[in-house]
């Protein structure tokens, strides 16, 4: 702890954004670097306690608590302060593969725990984190492995998204061969086409790390889609083992009447249109230019729909929320360290308050059926408000009658979460799955019931974040390692 009373002496800061108003004009980055002067303040105000839940990384009351891959986050932001970057560096990666990703996507459940955030702000430790990998980079610190030694084993990775790039990247470094399949024509599974630009740039940042581990041997084979393009058996053949990272990418629909009138789409359908078109320099395939869109969810994924819809020229945006409207501060029943279920604003809701003159979310409402125009085609949506009461021990939503109202919509967007992985895999390799339909496989060995085969990220423990897949595919990894070798030096 280099300075004993820095969180007494600065307050919490992070960097400015990009005006709302401009920053819609592009998909770029939004967020702005502070200066390594002002960094050092923020990483000054980490208090080096003595039982620093930031880093536990443990799930409390259904939430993630602390750092699933348990960053050193005092060693790291002592070292910051200190101005010893090429240490802080160091430690960063001893825990995590990809920094330049949850620097910025990740929702900072560390900070959520923080011991500070008792009594202060919490420390602003995402964006030191993110600060740390894109100094390294700068510097050149950052550069491609060389494997000393290979063994004779072969490994297949199912998918990659960030539970697939983590735990290729570490079987890699364990000297195996590792290839790694992506059904879509680009690597990076939800880093490259679920999550917009504007958090997470696709070729500055995502494609920069794929072609680093690349060139420290990784295989990778995009559009190629095992069970389609490239059997299931061949796979089994041909590799000592199996990994699935498939992700949890069956969307949750909406049984309303009206569901199958055209302009009713899936979120991650429109921001994968949005993405690729940007990508390829071409124009979406699914579009909000001048439409009235309606998101109906509001997690991050609604959020980023938000965001799309205003930087491809919607005519308005409304955002709901089947939930009650959050609390500005904790309750007595959300203690710290659980993760706080506060109101917040994030970059979407701030950029459509800007130009509409309102948050665009509203809560506790309920979707009661599309409607449409004389020739089919989606024109408006009935919503009515709803109330939460107690049936049989459990919450449910009721609607409220006399609040139905109808909002124009030319343009749904369903943002509702996931319900588990894809089908047609698992029962091509006749795994096993649980009774929510993610692959059966314990945290402990991560092998599913097929002694081969083994599985990590949201296709094993459900829709979560990617830090959490981070961790899964590293400890799945370490699993497999220890499977074809008889023991693991792995973390």
């Amino acid at each position: 702890m280099g300075k004993v009373k820095g969180f007494m002496e600065y307050q919490r800061a992070l960097p400015a954004d990009r005006e709302s108003l401009e920053r819609i004009k592009d998909f770029q980055e939004f967020h702005k670097e502070m200066p390594a002067a002002e960094l050092q303040k923020q990483g000054a105000r980490c208090m080096d306690c003595g039982t620093p839940y930031c880093h536990t990384g443990f799930m409390l009351s259904g939430m993630t608590s602390g750092c699933p891959i348990h960053n050193l986050i005092p060693e790291w932001n002592d070292y910051v302060y200190n101005g010893f970057w090429h240490e802080a560096y160091d430690r960063l990666m001893k825990t995590n593969n990809f920094p330049e990703f949850t620097g910025r996507v990740c929702p900072a459940p560390c900070e959520g725990s923080c011991v500070l955030g008792i009594i202060e702000p919490p420390v602003t430790i995402k964006n030191i984190e993110c600060s740390i990998i894109e100094h390294a980079f700068r510097e050149g610190w950052v550069e491609p492995k060389t494997i000393a030694f290979r063994t004779a084993k072969r490994v297949a990775v199912v998918g990659s998204g960030p539970s697939g790039l983590a735990c290729a990247d570490q079987l890699n470094k364990a000297g195996h061969s590792v290839t790694v399949f992506e059904r879509d024509d680009r690597i990076g599974g939800l880093m490259m086409y679920g999550i917009p630009n504007m958090k997470l740039d696709k070729v500055q940042i995502v494609q920069r790390r794929i072609d680093l581990m690349k060139e420290e041997g990784i295989t990778f084979m995009e559009s190629t889609e095992v069970g389609v393009d490239y059997p299931a058996d061949k796979l089994l053949e041909e590799f000592d083992a199996v990994v699935l990272c498939t992700g949890a990418t069956k969307p949750r629909d909406l049984a309303a009447e009206g569901r199958e009138f055209p302009g009713i789409h899936y979120a991650m359908d429109f921001l994968r249109s949005s993405t690729k078109a940007l990508l390829d320099g071409s124009a979406p395939s699914l579009t909000a230019v001048g439409k009235n869109v309606i998101v109906i969810g509001g997690g991050d994924t609604g959020t980023d729909c938000v965001a799309t819809s205003l930087r491809q020229g919607c005519k308005s945006v409304i955002q709901l929320e089947i939930m009650p409207k959050p609390p500005i501060e904790r309750q007595p029943d959300n203690p710290w360290p659980e993760w706080p279920r506060t109101f917040k604003v994030d970059y979407g809701q701030e950029e459509a308050a800007d130009v509409q003159g309102e948050d665009p979310r509203k809560y506790s409402m309920m979707t009661k059926k599309f409607l449409a125009d004389d020739a089919g085609s989606l024109k408006a949506v009935e919503v009515s408000r709803v109330e939460w009461v107690k049936e049989d021990g459990r919450f449910v939503p009721q609607p409220v009658a006399g609040t139905e109202q109808i909002i124009p919509s030319e343009l749904v967007l369903l943002a509702m979460g996931f319900i588990g992985p894809e089908e047609h895999l698992l029962q091509q390799l006749q795994v096993a799955r649980d009774e929510r339909s993610n692959i059966r496989a314990t945290e402990k060995t991560f092998m599913t019931n097929r002694e081969q085969i083994f599985a990590a990220g949201d296709a094993r423990r459900g829709q979560s974040l990617v830090v959490w897949a981070i961790a899964e595919g590293r400890s799945a990894a370490r699993e497999c390692d220890r499977f074809l070798m008889g023991s693991s030096s792995l973390p």
